[in-house]
């Protein structure tokens, strides 16, 4: 059965219940729907801002695995203690100052965190630990995200992520990877003017982050950085250099484990600031 979205008012076969009105949502009627990769790559190249590329970002269908995916939780897989709450159920834009020195770059969004708020990190553990830690270093207006109309703003520094669709398994294929990469690019490109450095959560944020530079001709060191909680590197990109630092993922299974403590988390923070 046909649906219309409910930003753009095309047609396709969806579930979702319509969003408009949600907090912070950038996208408008008019905003044009990837559906492919050469749309993805042709769009996200054409994006005139930050808040333009977000808008694009937040309604791309160009991975059927993860629609679907993302879709099913967004109405019968939702969990229990949601189960009344709308969800968000779209592809979840960055979230945070435009004009920021740093940026940070993760996996992306959790099934019932970020693909139930509509914003990056909010809604979930992994949240509560990135939120509380920006927060205690002057990043974040309050230690918790609860949801999109919070009140929570970001000064300096941004989140962006690899794949800004929820995975199942929280593991995108290669394709879809490369897919959302094109978005990852054109953040890159787009942040350039005012960033000085990004922190990469996991090492599969580091090697998405690696990519972009080089596809976007940065120079990257060669052999490619190794990953590493505290790990340093850097690019060069219009004469500029940024830094790039890795840092252990949020995730429960870091956290939870004490692989990935409070005090760690905030010295790799801590490195972003060097220029």
């Amino acid at each position: 059965m046909l649906d219309q979205h409910p930003i753009t008012g095309q047609s396709f076969e969806s579930p979702v219940p319509p969003c408009s009105g949600w907090p912070g949502d950038p996208a408008e009627p008019a905003t044009p729907v990837a559906s492919s990769e050469e749309q993805v790559e042709r769009l996200a190249a054409g994006a005139a801002d930050l808040t333009q590329l977000n808008a694009l970002v937040s309604v791309c269908r160009a991975c059927p695995r993860l629609v679907a995916w993302r879709e099913e939780v967004a109405t019968s897989g939702r969990r229990r203690s949601f189960a009344n709450q709308p969800y968000w159920g779209r592809p979840v834009p960055s979230f945070g100052d435009p004009n920021a020195k740093h940026l940070i770059v993760g996996l992306a969004p959790a099934a019932n965190g970020a693909n139930r708020t509509g914003r990056m990190f909010t809604g979930d553990r992994s949240g509560d630990w990135i939120y509380a830690a920006l927060h205690r270093a002057g990043y974040a207006s309050q230690s918790v995200s609860e949801h999109a109309g919070d009140g929570m703003a970001l000064t300096g520094i941004r989140i962006a992520a690899a794949v800004h669709c929820a995975p199942p398994d929280n593991k995108p294929t290669v394709d879809e990877r490369a897919m959302c990469g094109h978005w990852l690019d054109r953040e890159l490109e787009l942040s350039l003017p005012d960033l000085t450095s990004i922190l990469a959560l996991g090492s599969f944020a580091w090697d998405a982050t690696i990519g972009a530079a080089r596809r976007l001709r940065w120079e990257v060191p060669r052999p490619k950085p190794r990953f590493g909680h505290g790990a340093v590197t850097e690019f060069r990109a219009a004469g500029r250099v940024i830094r790039v630092v890795g840092s252990y993922h949020v995730s429960q299974q870091n956290t939870f484990t004490g692989k990935l403590t409070e005090p760690m988390l905030d010295a790799a923070i801590a490195l972003l600031q060097w220029a």
